[in-house]
């Protein structure tokens, strides 16, 4: 049976360039949208097996739409000229492909598709459109499905009209309507003014169509009548924008678009030119079929595994890895993702080295021989430092070895790190996620080999030895086009004097754990308790009633109907009572305060006292958190199992929860050492102000300051609020300034709000040029970086729409700051850990909270600590203004804060 897929070329290719990390070849000519593309027409020949192939591109900026609105498109960014470049090397591949291209002036590719589509679903012949625009769900058809593109180009869903039904409960001709009535920002559709998708489902679903409702406007009410009525005229010239022409003049036969694979030296040569490296070593060119074998890169290749279970299996195993002096892949399957306490299946091994005529050798170890006399060489191979390993996810492995007896050393390089450093925006840092990102052989997926859930088993040993021996292969060719991929980026000091060590650093943290007393907190809980239910009864006799406070929908109706308090706002099932809307009712009746006080404390009981309780070890009487190196986009450590970041710090019941956790030897202290505003110390060196940096180094209050310059008065004259103001807005800067956000936070106007950011920039001028600068640098480069060179791509950077295009540009002001006080608060961790190994020192790291250090301390270690860690603190990285750590010690953490 005949398949065509019909590829949208301009929007696969823009969506290829912003989810690919930059690549150029030795020319310098920018790769990375033709890299990502290439994956996707790999990816859709191997699962797809298309019988015809057409790719469809725009053809220039005007079109017949262009006549009757000409602010078609009007409010797009242009075109980076690093994306403009490569659409000539797009094109050129597809001719490698053998795939068939068409554009036509005046039209779009949508029209083109739309006109294929229609010819083909007259004929009753199946066909795909892959596109990233959801225009074209009104294609979709019985014989016509649409692919639209998710996480970048890394995944895709489908639509048939079912679906389309399933998901906005219309059909596919009613997605024009969509659009005739809430428009379009990227394409600079007006439709009606104020009316969102959520609004035009709710009209379609009632009259059905942008004709409909226009006719039906008299029995809108409210607002909605005055819009629609006021608009109609923009919402029919809308919809007629948002039609895709189906009526192109083209002559295109069914016979052109035969897709029957590519010539082989003609896709090489082309690899060679555009230097895809490992798209070159791992493709086969010389298939007879030209596609199957090829294109989907030896998905389906032999691997032969050998099964360790005897100890000449063993001898072999550990002959092989001496044959690679370069490291070995070595991959250690953990169930689930706590490792603290999980289960091992076992571990694979690939070596590298040729021998037996092979390419390597791969080797499974079951978890069992693993642990038994016969797997004791094996035992000391991850043991011992000197022999290099390769991994995938190495902080993980070495936290479940160690609970299984087991020490993990000579870890030499972590995919998942470099993955991470090389594009911390990237959807799908899964091994098989960076194997199809990197056009390597696909693997099977977990789910389909382990099952999920209650599903969950272990298959037959065969199956499972061939699963991990292609992970440990996959690694095996991941570290060479990640080490190249790091050394272009310019990160190969982040990540081998930062982010490799501090993921050994954080293992043996997390393994060391912090003491809990489980009876203080048991205690602590009965108070709560107690605290709780005098609240509730002070909340029913203010509410004259007994009712669920924990009902939103009760809640609402004592609130708003019984004490007729002002509504701010509804949901689908009723009046609001969240958070805001509370804090803006606390003014008008004593009951708000009650109900918010009895919410932080009915959540200090469920999330930190029950929640500790259950997270204490039974073997070891501690909570092993696990830190993630791998979360957040802007560098910081994520803690999880339990969460130890979010412990509070606000109010005292809250920081109360810091005296349960408490030396693990008796005698010993807790000492905590805090960067004293690091982000702002961060800010004024980035910045170059000199202000800021007076202050910092004349050590004065650094909102003191803020307030003396903005308000122009003196030191003496500065008094509590404005002082609170300066600091909103201080450390609104470090976080991305807005008159909203500045405005909630001060409880001002948002005019307010935006003329005292404005007197704050005029006052510190180094602040606004860093501020103008840096986006204008990240429109230019797509990216911004930390002092370190860490970097963080802003795909939104120049978006059409207003609302990501602001999140972007606050997202490149706050990144630099936020990443580089990261990087220095784990640069200060790599070296205390090290500095007290080096001096034997019995104190242990414990946590990391923030920008807080916290340990566990002997008594004759005391004074020694309390000055080697602030001065590595301080040292850690030279900055223009000093960095200053404040220290504390008592018999608890509640103490040493």
């Amino acid at each position: 049976m005949s398949k065509l897929i019909i590829l949208d070329g301009n929007s696969i290719a823009s969506r290829a360039f912003y989810a690919t990390p930059p690549l150029t070849n030795k020319a310098g000519t920018p790769t990375n949208a033709v890299f990502g593309f290439t994956n996707m027409l790999l990816r859709l020949i191997r699962e797809e097996q298309p019988t015809h192939f057409l790719v469809a591109f725009d053809a220039g900026k005007i079109t017949f739409r262009h006549e009757g609105y000409t602010e078609y498109k009007g409010g797009r960014a242009k075109t980076p000229p690093e994306l403009s470049i490569q659409f000539p090397l797009i094109k050129e591949l597809l001719d490698a492909f053998s795939i068939q291209r068409f554009e036509l002036e005046g039209y779009e590719a949508d029209d083109i598709i739309g006109t294929l589509t229609k010819a083909a679903d007259e004929q009753g012949q199946e066909v795909l459109v892959v596109t990233g625009d959801k225009d074209m769900l009104q294609l979709a058809s019985d014989k016509v499905s649409i692919a639209l593109t998710r996480k970048g180009i890394s995944e895709v869903e489908r639509y048939d009209p079912k679906e389309i039904q399933e998901k906005y409960g219309l059909t596919p001709q009613q997605i024009i309507d969509l659009k005739g009535l809430m428009g379009d920002s990227s394409d600079n559709i007006p439709g009606i003014p104020g009316v969102g998708e959520k609004t035009a489902l709710k009209l379609l679903a009632e009259y059905g169509s942008v004709e409909a409702v226009l006719e039906n406007a008299d029995a809108l009410t409210g607002k909605m009548k005055e819009k629609v009525r006021d608009n109609a005229e923009s919402a029919r010239m809308s919809k007629k924008l948002a039609t895709i022409f189906r009526e192109v003049p083209m002559e295109l036969d069914w016979e052109q678009l035969k897709y029957e694979g590519y010539e082989g030296s003609a896709l090489k040569s082309m690899f060679q030119q555009l230097e895809f490296k490992s798209l070159l070593e791992k493709m086969d060119f010389g298939s007879p079929d030209g596609v199957s074998a090829s294109s989907t890169a030896q998905a389906s290749e032999q691997l032969d595994v050998t099964v360790v279970v005897t100890a000449d299996d063993v001898q072999k195993l550990m002959d092989a890895v001496k044959h690679s002096p370069d490291g070995t892949a070595v991959h250690v399957e953990v169930i689930g993702e706590n490792p603290h306490g999980a289960e091992i299946i076992g571990l694979s091994v690939f070596t590298t080295a040729k021998a037996e005529e092979q390419d390597g050798l791969a080797f499974y170890v079951p978890f069992a021989k693993l642990t038994d006399a016969v797997g004791e060489p094996i035992r000391q191979y991850l043991e011992d430092g000197s022999q290099l390993k390769l991994m995938y996810d190495a902080h993980k492995a070495q936290v479940a070895l160690h609970w299984q007896g087991i020490s993990l050393r000579g870890i030499a390089f972590c995919s998942l790190l470099a993955a991470y450093l090389i594009d911390p925006t990237e959807a799908d840092h899964t091994l098989n996620g960076l194997a199809e990102k990197y056009g390597l052989p696909a693997l099977p997926s977990d789910e389909q080999v382990f099952g999920k859930g209650a599903k969950f088993h272990v298959p037959e040993t065969n199956v499972t030895a061939d699963l991990l021996g292609r992970k440990a292969l996959a690694v095996s060719r991941l570290v060479p086009i990640q080490k190249e991929q790091l050394d272009k980026v310019e990160m190969n000091r982040l990540y081998y004097e930062l982010e490799l060590p501090l993921s050994g650093v954080l293992a043996v943290m997390e393994l060391r754990g912090i003491h809990v007393d489980a009876a203080d907190l048991k205690n602590y809980g009965k108070e709560l308790s107690e605290h709780i239910s005098r609240l509730e009864q002070q909340i029913y006799s203010l509410a004259g009633t007994e009712f669920n406070i924990n009902s939103p929908k009760q809640l609402g109706e004592i609130l708003f109907e019984k004490l007729g308090l002002p509504a701010w706002k509804k949901t689908k099932t009723g009046y609001s009572t969240d958070a805001e809307v509370l804090e803006k009712l606390a003014p008008y009746h004593e009951i708000v305060a009650n109900i918010l006080h009895y919410r932080q404390l009915a959540k200090l009981q469920s999330t930190y006292v029950e929640g500790l309780l259950k997270e204490i070890n039974g073997r070891t009487g501690k909570v092993h958190t696990y830190y993630r190196q791998t979360i957040a986009a802007t560098g910081r450590l994520s803690s999880q199992f339990p969460n130890l970041q979010n412990i509070p710090v606000r109010m005292e019941e809250g920081k109360k929860i810091r005296k349960v956790f408490v030396p693990s030897e008796e005698g010993w202290l807790i000492l905590a050492a805090d960067y004293s505003q690091i982000e702002l110390r961060v800010l004024a060196h980035i910045a170059g102000d000199e202000k800021m940096k007076e202050a910092f180094i004349s050590d004065m209050d650094i909102h003191t300051k803020t307030a003396m310059d903005v308000f122009g008065v003196s030191n003496e004259q500065v008094d509590s609020n404005m002082r609170r103001q300066a600091k909103a807005v201080n450390f609104g800067i470090v976080y991305g300034i807005s008159d909203y956000g500045l405005s909630q936070n001060l409880n001002i106007t948002r005019k307010e709000a935006a003329e005292f950011i404005e007197q704050y920039l005029a006052a510190f001028e180094g602040v606004r040029r860093y501020m103008e600068d840096i986006v204008q640098k990240a429109r230019q480069d797509g990216f911004v970086s930390t002092l370190l060179q860490r970097r963080r791509y802003l795909a939104d950077i120049t978006a059409s729409n207003f609302n990501k295009r602001s999140f972007a540009e606050r997202t490149a002001m706050n990144t630099p700051i936020q990443g580089t006080a990261a990087d220095i608060i784990k640069l200060a961790m790599v070296q205390i850990e090290e500095r007290m190994r080096k001096e034997k020192l019995k104190s242990r790291m414990l946590l990391q909270v923030h920008d807080e250090l916290v340990f566990e301390v002997p008594p004759e270690e005391l004074e020694l600590m309390k000055k080697l860690v602030p001065e590595i603190m301080e040292g850690a990285l030279a900055l223009d203004v000093p960095l200053k750590v404040d220290v504390s010690y008592g018999t608890n953490w509640y103490e040493a804060k």
